[in-house]
C-alpha cells in the first residue's frame, strides 16, 4: 500500500473512532511530516483522500478540520407507491433514447449498467480462453449446444451447494447472459396479453422484454430497507390473474435493496400456494459485500422458482454468459433456447468453467467486492459534498448502484439532458417504471474506479440539480 493511503487509513480510523473529534483541527502538514518521516506531498495526498471522503475540510489560512458532514445521516428513498391497475408497457423508445449516449467512452459513465471494465481479470481469462479453444473436443460443440457445457454446469451446481442451495445438475441451462435466461423463462410461462408482477422500480430491460412479448404488468411497491412489499403482492394476486412474477430479490436494480431470507421464504410460500412461477433475476448476487443472503431458490420445493444468474457483472462483461436453474420448466426453457439461439459459445463456457475450477474466481470476487465497497464510500462522500440538501439515498449492501431520490420537483429527465450536454451520463428514474414514475429519482453507477474526474462530474451534477430546484 502506498504511504499516503496508509496515512489516510490511519487518520480515517482516528476520526471514526472519535480520537479526532468533529470541529477539531487535524494535525498540520509540518507535524505529520516530522512524526511520520514522510514528504509534504504524501501528507497532502492523504488529506486529499480524507477531503474527498467528506471527513475533513480545509479552511483558508487555518489548516484542516474534522468535518461534521460524515456523521450527518441521509434518509433513504421513500417507499414506492402501490397501484391497483395492470399496465400496458411502452418504454423502449424512452430507454433507447436515454441510454444511447452511454456507449460513448468519452461520456462519464455514471449512468452505465456495467462496472468498470478494468476491474476484471482479463489476462487470466485470455489464457483460459486460449487453452479452451486449443483443447476443445469438436464433438462437444454439438453435443452441448443446449443445455450447455457439462463441466460449466457442474461448477455452477457446486457454487449453489457452497451457498447452501441444492440444485440438480439437470436443471441448469447455460444462456447468453441472464437476460436471455429471463426472457426464455418468461416465454415458457406466459402468452401475449397475460399479466405479470414486477417491482416498482424495476430494471428497464425487464420492461422491454415484457413489451416485446405483448404482456401487461402490475407494479409491486418496494421498501428501501426491506425490498418487495409482500402485503401489496398478496393484494395484487387477489385482484389480478398473475401468470408469473419477475423479481430481483438480492441487490435489486436500481434500488439496491435485498430481501431477508425470511421474507424470501414467505414470498416463495405465497407464490407456491397459487402455483405462480417466480423468475428470480440474481445478476448481482455475487457482489454482496459481507453477509451473503441466499436466493429465493433456496426455499423452493416445488420447482416454481426459475433462478437466473450471470457472469457478466462479476467476472466477464461482454462474454455474455449466464444460466438458469429452471425447476419444473427446464424442458420448456431448453426447447425454446433450441428454437432461438441454440446455445452459447463453447470456448467461452469452458474458459469460465476453468476459472471456477482452478480457484481464481473466488479470489477475484473477494478483491472485486472490496474495491466496490471502497468506491461506494467515495461516491457517497462526493454526493454529501456536492448535492444540495433534500436528497435521499440508502447505501446498498453490495453491487455498484445508488438509487437517489432528488428533492421534490426536480425532473430527472431534465437533469439527464443537461448532464449529457456536459458529457455526463445518469440513468433517470422514469426508465425504471412502466408508468414512467420516479420522475425525481436517478440511478448512479459507482462501479468505475473513483477518480478526480468522477468527483468533478458529481460536483457538476449537484450544480445542475441545484439549478433545477429554483
Amino acid at each position: 500500500m502506498k504511504l499516503y493511503q496508509t496515512l489516510a487509513d490511519e487518520l480515517t480510523a482516528a476520526i471514526r473512532e472519535g480520537t479526532l473529534r468533529t470541529g477539531e483541527r487535524a494535525p498540520s502538514v509540518r507535524v505529520l511530516c516530522h512524526e511520520r518521516s514522510v514528504s509534504p506531498a504524501t501528507v497532502l495526498r492523504a488529506y486529499e483522500v480524507l477531503e474527498m471522503n467528506g471527513l475533513i475540510e480545509s479552511r483558508a489560512r487555518s489548516g484542516y478540520y474534522v468535518s461534521a458532514k460524515w456523521r450527518q445521516p441521509v434518509p433513504g428513498p421513500q417507499r414506492s407507491r402501490a397501484t391497483v391497475r395492470s399496465t400496458k408497457v411502452d418504454v423502449s423508445d424512452l430507454v433507447f433514447q436515454t441510454l444511447e449516449a452511454i456507449r460513448d467512452r468519452n461520456v462519464i459513465p455514471l449512468g452505465s449498467a456495467f462496472p468498470g471494465p478494468t476491474l476484471f481479470p482479463w489476462a487470466k481469462l485470455s489464457r483460459f480462453l486460449g487453452s479452451s479453444a486449443r483443447h476443445l473436443d469438436p464433438f462437444e460443440t454439438v453435443e452441448s449446444l443446449s443445455p450447455g457445457s457439462l463441466e460449466l454446469r457442474r461448477q455452477i451446481a457446486k457454487r449453489y451447494l457452497h451457498g447452501g442451495v441444492h440444485v440438480p445438475l439437470q436443471e441448469i441451462i447455460v444462456t447468453n447472459g441472464a437476460l436471455e435466461a429471463l426472457t426464455l423463462c418468461l416465454r415458457s410461462v406466459t402468452r401475449p396479453g397475460d399479466t405479470i408482477a414486477v417491482e416498482a422500480p424495476t430494471f428497464y430491460a425487464c420492461l422491454q422484454a415484457v413489451e416485446n412479448l405483448g404482456l401487461r404488468v402490475v407494479e409491486i411497491p418496494t421498501h428501501p430497507g426491506e425490498g418487495l412489499d409482500l402485503t401489496a403482492l398478496r393484494f395484487a394476486i387477489a385482484r389480478h390473474d398473475i401468470k408469473a412474477c419477475w423479481f430481483m430479490t438480492t441487490l435489486q436494480n436500481p434500488s439496491g435493496t435485498s430481501m431477508s431470507d425470511g421474507r424470501k421464504q414467505e414470498m416463495v410460500e405465497l407464490l407456491t400456494t397459487r402455483g405462480i412461477p417466480l423468475l428470480e433475476d440474481d445478476a448481482y448476487g455475487e457482489l454482496q459485500f459481507s453477509s451473503q443472503v441466499r436466493p429465493a431458490k433456496a426455499f423452493d420445493h416445488e420447482g416454481l422458482v426459475m433462478h437466473c444468474g450471470s457472469f457478466s457483472k462479476c467476472l466477464a462483461p461482454g462474454y455474455r454468459l449466464g444460466w438458469v436453474a429452471a425447476g419444473r420448466h427446464t424442458e420448456a426453457v431448453r426447447r425454446l433456447q433450441i428454437t432461438t439461439s441454440l446455445g452459447t459459445s463453447m470456448p467461452v463456457q469452458l474458459c469460465v468453467a476453468q476459472m471456477l475450477r482452478q480457484g481464481g474466481y473466488e479470489a477475484h470476487l473477494v478483491r472485486l467486492r472490496a474495491t466496490l465497497a471502497k468506491q461506494q464510500e467515495l461516491a457517497l462522500a462526493a454526493i454529501r459534498r456536492h448535492f444540495p440538501p433534500g436528497y435521499r439515498v440508502a447505501p446498498p449492501s453490495g453491487g455498484y448502484f445508488l438509487w437517489i431520490e432528488l428533492p421534490a420537483g426536480v425532473d430527472a429527465l431534465a437533469v439527464h439532458r443537461l448532464a449529457l450536454e456536459e458529457s455526463i451520463s445518469i440513468a433517470p428514474g422514469p426508465i425504471f417504471s412502466a408508468r414512467r414514475e420516479f420522475r425525481n429519482y436517478l440511478r448512479l453507477n459507482y462501479g468505475h474506479p473513483w477518480t478526480p474526474q468522477l468527483d468533478r462530474a458529481v460536483a457538476r451534477l449537484g450544480a445542475i440539480i441545484s439549478g433545477r430546484m429554483h
